[in-house]
């Protein structure tokens, strides 16, 4: 749908009437949107027909006009969908250029379409039927994602993993659980579009170009036939504020902000001195000159596209931050942020939902990371509590224990119970505290088994809260 690079034959401008001289060569290159707001096309037909369909329920149009305007518009939409209609950058943007084929169409009734409108409203309602539409596509992406992610948490919900606090062992997760926080953050993410979309959701047309109109036009109306909750309440808002982008891109920040989070983990995993997962060869890339490298390159450049949507976020931010009333020429630059942020969020999910079951899991290479930094230590410290221990005494025994481990060269619970009783034995009344129980505690699959309460990592809990996440989805086990 790219428009032509071909310079238009002269036709009059809108406003052309008013001016002494031609609009320069150099300024039409300069103002012209044509060449990205042309992907508005299908919503600009669709407002405009609703517009029209109202105007002449309002006896403002009469229903020949109607009809040809009807009539014309399915022309330019097969043109459009063929790829022959002729974008013309004199034209300035996707509206006059859609207004002036169809008045080459349809004559008197294609000028008479933009009765009771500006552009300023026709433009804030191509956005949103745009926006709302890329929402809905968003939003059953990251649904498709969440499935992919809820697949793989199930068939690892037995996996142990090292869980990291400052990317130091902490204590034994499931992976499983571990991709379920993932499934959080994008759930979270979800209700934050569907915010967005109901705020977006209300209809400008009809504010004309800050004032409304003096023609007697039905906004409510047009409103239920384009599916908006309600109309916008003032008309110098309706044309002026692009809040709605700019909350879009904030949640599509975050969005992104959370698998650039996932793909810097997954990054990690994959290096050799980890080496938890392996990736799908389609998702990486070799090397030029490294024949033995395989690169993370899509996980790669998710974490680099996220830095492209943020900067997206604070364009708007700093576009919109000295505008007065009403609507001015800096709100053409709204659209090239807005669209790409969506586009590059629509394809990273599509291909992250594909990456995620492309994932091989090493169990063995975890379980072992388990057994390099005493990821059981706190568990230690839970059972002298139960014995009777106050915390702080408990944890300084612990530690006591942990250094006679490092001293041994073992991990925390690779201690038997004679050498793990010796090590308290400094400390009066821990030693004692001790019986043979100790040992399961200090186990890893012992350490999962105890965290079983809601948004544990205990294997139970974690298919529980898959079994909840899939009816949430209205989606079936694998």
């Amino acid at each position: 749908m790219a428009p032509t690079q071909t310079p238009p034959p002269e036709s009059p401008k809108t406003w052309s009437g008013l001016f002494s001289e031609p609009v320069s060569d150099l300024v039409k290159r300069y103002t012209a949107s044509v060449f990205f707001d042309c992907r508005m096309a299908a919503q600009d037909i669709r407002g405009s027909l609703a517009h029209a369909r109202m105007l002449a329920r309002q006896g403002i149009l009469s229903e020949k006009d109607l009809a040809d305007i009807e009539r014309g518009m399915a022309r330019i939409s097969d043109e459009i969908a063929g790829g022959t209609f002729q974008w013309n950058l004199g034209d300035e943007d996707v509206h006059l250029n859609i207004e002036k084929r169809l008045t080459a169409l349809v004559g008197d009734a294609g000028k008479r379409l933009h009765t009771g409108r500006s552009r300023n409203d026709q433009v804030a309602t191509d956005i949103r039927l745009w926006l709302r539409e890329a929402i809905d596509q968003i939003l059953e992406l990251i649904k498709a994602f969440q499935a992919s992610l809820l697949d793989m948490a199930e068939r690892h919900a037995d996996t142990p993993m090292p869980g990291f606090t400052h990317l130091q062992v902490a204590q034994p997760v499931t992976f499983g659980h571990h991709l379920l926080a993932y499934f959080e953050m994008t759930r979270r993410d979800a209700e934050r579009l569907k915010d967005c979309r109901r705020r977006l959701n209300r209809l400008p047309l009809g504010a004309a170009a800050l004032a409304g109109t003096t023609y007697p036009i039905d906004r409510e109306s047009v409103a239920a036939e384009l599916g908006f909750d309600e109309v916008c309440r003032n008309s110098l808002d309706a044309v002026s504020d692009r809040d709605f982008a700019i909350e879009f891109c904030a949640a599509a920040a975050l969005l992104m902000t959370h698998l650039s989070r996932l793909s810097e983990e997954i990054i990690l995993w994959m290096s050799p001195r980890v080496g938890f997962i392996d990736l799908a060869d389609r998702f990486c890339t070799g090397s030029s000159i490294m024949p033995q490298k395989k690169n993370p390159d899509v996980p790669e450049l998710v974490r680099g596209k996220t830095g492209r949507v943020n900067g997206h976020l604070v364009a708007l931010l700093t576009l919109m931050k000295a505008q007065p009333l009403a609507y001015n020429k800096d709100n053409q630059e709204d659209k090239e942020p807005l669209f790409d942020t969506a586009e590059t969020v629509i394809d990273t999910l599509r291909i992250y939902a594909d990456m995620i079951g492309g994932i091989q899991v090493k169990p063995d290479s975890m379980r072992a990371a388990l057994a390099q930094g005493h990821a059981t230590a706190t568990d230690l410290a839970d059972y002298l509590v139960k014995k009777g221990l106050p915390f702080r005494d408990a944890h300084e025994a612990v530690a006591r224990a942990v250094r006679t481990a490092e001293e041994r060269g073992l991990d925390l619970s690779r201690l038997n119970f004679d050498e793990l009783r010796k090590a308290l034995d400094e400390l009066p009344g821990v030693a004692e505290k001790l019986s043979e129980d100790v040992l399961a505690a200090l186990s890893i699959e012992g350490s999962l088994r105890a965290r079983s309460h809601v948004g544990g990592t205990a294997p139970g809990t974690v298919r529980a809260a898959i079994a909840r996440a899939r009816a949430e989805l209205g989606v079936r086990d694998a």
